[in-house]
């Protein structure tokens, strides 16, 4: 084999040496939004979390809820408590890795939808428990969403239902409603992108903030998003795909049911969270 020989094969065995040798480089994916993907340590571009290697195959684990006193009675305060359970063992997990500034994002939303809460339970090191106290306002169902991520293992969503005595609202009845929305110190737009959202398809909502002067992130976030259909079986909670600090922010949702959704949305201006919603009925493709 002449020279010039030898060294087109030494070329073309380092070429896919260095081939096979990037194929198997580290990747880091955000555990929230997966396509945010990248060969080097960091934070995700649009949600802030923590980029991670070696994403575990989703499971889904087990939430307990513990209620005292165990009757529940409108404005009288209770306490929750919360338990994440393992898949595996049904071990009760004690290690869990920050969302957006947060262990544990818990929300609660009454049967008629006019009583929306976020909030965080205090967590408890010793026995891995989430304490939240708080009283209820009015009889009738709610329904209870538990975001948390158990450490090495992937994010969760996780739904309860509670029930108080006495006689329940009437269920919601939502009609289409992108009029202006004002809450403490901001007011709000919405367009969407079709203009009539369908069922298992893109839905690209726009959020425009009417003196975006002292916008600022809410819990790591330019939003939060929760989106609770009429009959309260589907709550998706997400943050904005497209956001920069400015008066536009874009969320896209993949509403899964052919119903009307109530979208409540909150940002932060001057240190104030506002919390406002829209409702917004969802078609099948015809």
């Amino acid at each position: 084999m002449s020279k010039w020989m030898r060294l087109v094969v030494m070329a073309g065995l380092f070429i896919g040496a260095s081939a096979v040798f990037y194929g198997q480089e580290e990747v880091f994916v955000c555990p929230m939004d997966p396509d945010i993907r990248s060969n080097v340590a960091g934070v995700c571009e649009r949600c802030g979390m923590k980029l991670v290697s070696g994403i575990p195959d989703p499971a889904e684990y087990t939430l307990d809820l513990n209620i005292t006193p165990q009757i529940l009675k409108p404005t009288v305060p209770a306490s929750f408590e919360f338990v994440v359970r393992d898949p595996w063992k049904d071990r009760p997990v004690k290690k869990f890795q920050i969302v957006h500034e947060e262990l544990f994002h818990l929300f609660a939303v009454s049967q008629d939808l006019k009583f929306f809460l976020h909030d965080h339970p205090v967590f408890n090191e010793e026995d891995g428990s989430f304490v939240y106290k708080t009283k209820l306002p009015k009889p009738g169902m709610y329904r209870i969403l538990g975001d948390f991520y158990p450490d090495g293992s992937t994010p969760q969503l996780i739904t309860k239902t509670i029930m108080l005595p006495g006689t329940p609202p009437e269920p919601a009845h939502l009609t289409k409603d992108y009029s202006p929305k004002t809450d403490q110190n901001m007011t709000v737009e919405l367009e969407t992108d079709p203009p009539q959202p369908i069922a298992h398809t893109k839905t690209m909502m726009f959020f425009k903030i009417k003196d975006a002067t002292g916008f600022e992130k809410y819990l790591g976030a330019w939003g939060h998003m929760l989106a609770a259909s009429d009959d309260l079986i589907d709550m998706i909670h997400t943050h904005p795909f497209l956001a920069d600090g400015g008066p536009n922010v874009q969320f896209n949702v993949i509403f899964p049911r052919a119903h009307a959704y109530r979208v409540w949305v909150q940002f932060q201006r001057l240190g104030v969270v506002n919390t406002v919603y829209f409702d917004v009925p969802v078609e099948d493709l015809h």
